[in-house]
């Protein structure tokens, strides 16, 4: 480790449990932005972030319109030096099913190593490192060796309009930067560092069938009529190939942009073990598109999923009945090139042409992301790489996700900088599910890089 940043360390080293605590008060706050009846502490959450930010020394505010607030924090006392921005989100998913939480998801709760606690990992503690990391160096040094900015959001979990509207109505006039810094990931493995250089985009659907105008005795109408809820699971055993797993929707990967041989190789130079990934899923084989590696179908193929099926009769006991409609959701992760609308109309156009007679198909845009690909080299990445080698005490290695974060795009586009993807979670942590965690090491470490890699990026 370089002596750089040795004084800020120490200081990070002496008030880590200070900063435990005040992450835990953070955590306690129940901004859930999807449920309308949380907007007060929602809000509170907001009000918490900007109240940090200004302890640490930096000018904040909250930035209001229809949906919740943005927090916009700022220091730029090193003029002539680069500027990173810093992003995250202080919102959380819904806590359900509660009874499957060991301990309640709003009071964190230390086990081990690990905090318990909805937003432990997306993206309270993660987006907590930044903000401690620039206080800590503040405090320590009066200073700082570059420009910073925080775009802090309140509805990541509720599709994020409020925040990618106010990105591009902003066009790089304030939020202008040298390099957006993104911690709302996973690292490859323990004790593994990652940079993410590739994210999946989203086009999320909701299809409706629908048959008679009531439900139908199942006796008096059976074989008269096509019943919605058989029409549906057709439709939906369409959708793919079940021998090659691939996708059946016509023009479907007209725009996908294939794997680079380079990808490929380092993929296969990763320590991944298949038996251990199906073990820990509890699945006997794991199965995709015919052709690729487990890794490759999840960070860089495309891929077409039934999230939810409703309709008909489904209380306890027999109801015989055939249903007037039935419904499902249906996600498609997306890589590059793929366009989210047009992949969109394709699944429209699809299901409407295999529909069986005798019912009509509403199909329904819900949401949609756009796939990134960003930076892999370059100044302020190559020091974000570095601060990582330096914390971690391993070089980080490149990687894709499944996932989708959809403002990162945005920020590409609309800034055009790099985007370094930096996450300190783990697989395991189980965000979005009951008894999300987030390693306390890993929260402290997260610090440390955040601070290791503002003064690499001073003077990279």
């Amino acid at each position: 480790m370089s002596e750089a940043t040795n004084d800020v360390l120490s200081r990070i080293e002496r008030e880590k449990e200070g900063y435990l605590e005040e992450l835990k008060s953070f955590l306690r706050i129940p901004s859930i932005s999807t449920d309308p009846s949380y907007k007060e502490h929602v809000l509170r959450a907001a009000h918490f972030v900007a109240d940090q930010l200004r302890s640490a020394g930096l000018t904040a505010e909250l930035i209001t319109g229809e949906g919740h607030p943005l927090v916009y924090g700022e220091w730029l006392g090193a003029p002539g030096k680069p500027t990173l921005l810093f992003y995250g989100h202080y919102d959380v998913q819904p806590a359900d099913p509660l009874e499957l939480w060991k301990y309640p998801p709003f009071e964190p709760t230390i086990e081990g190593d690990h905090l318990l606690a909805r937003g432990a990992t997306d993206d309270k503690g993660q987006c907590f490192c930044h903000i401690k990391a620039v206080a800590a160096m503040l405090a320590e040094r009066g200073k700082l060796p570059i420009n910073v900015k925080f775009l802090i959001e309140g509805e990541e979990e509720a599709g994020g309009e409020a925040v990618e509207a106010y990105v591009k109505q902003d066009a790089g006039r304030r939020l202008a930067c040298d390099m957006v810094v993104v911690s709302d990931s996973s690292m490859y493995a323990p004790g593994q560092p990652s940079l993410l250089y590739g994210l999946k985009g989203l086009a999320y659907m909701e299809l409706k069938v629908i048959g008679p105008n009531r439900d139908l005795h199942s006796g008096t109408f059976g074989g008269s009529v096509t019943n919605p809820a058989n029409a549906l699971a057709y439709i939906i055993s369409r959708l793919r190939d079940t021998h090659t797993g691939r996708i059946q929707i016509d023009g479907f990967y007209d725009d996908v942009r294939p794997l680079e041989a380079w990808e490929r190789q380092e993929f296969a130079r990763l320590d991944f073990d298949e038996e251990e990934y199906r073990a820990s899923l509890g699945v006997p084989v794991t199965f995709g598109e015919e052709g690729y590696t487990t890794l490759e179908r999840v960070w860089a193929r495309p891929t077409c999923d039934v999230n939810g099926i409703f309709g008909g009769y489904q209380g306890p006991g027999a109801k015989t009945v055939l249903p007037s409609w039935a419904g499902a959701k249906v996600s498609m992760r997306l890589v590059p090139d793929q366009e989210p609308a047009r992949v969109g109309q394709l699944f429209s156009d699809y299901v409407r042409k295999i529909a069986p007679p005798g019912v009509q198909v509403e199909v329904s845009f819900l949401h949609g992301a756009d796939p990134v690909l960003v930076a892999t080299e370059g100044p302020l990445i190559d020091a974000a790489m570095k601060a990582l080698e330096a914390v971690w005490g391993r070089r980080p290695v490149r990687v894709r996700e499944g996932g989708s974060i959809p403002i990162v795009s945005t920020f590409g586009r609309v800034l055009q900088v790099p985007v370094a993807l930096m996450g300190f979670g783990l697989e395991d942590d189980n965000l979005h599910s009951p008894n999300e965690k987030f390693n306390i090491s890993h929260f402290y470490n997260g610090i440390r890089t955040v601070a290791r890699l503002l003064d690499l990026a001073g003077d990279p």
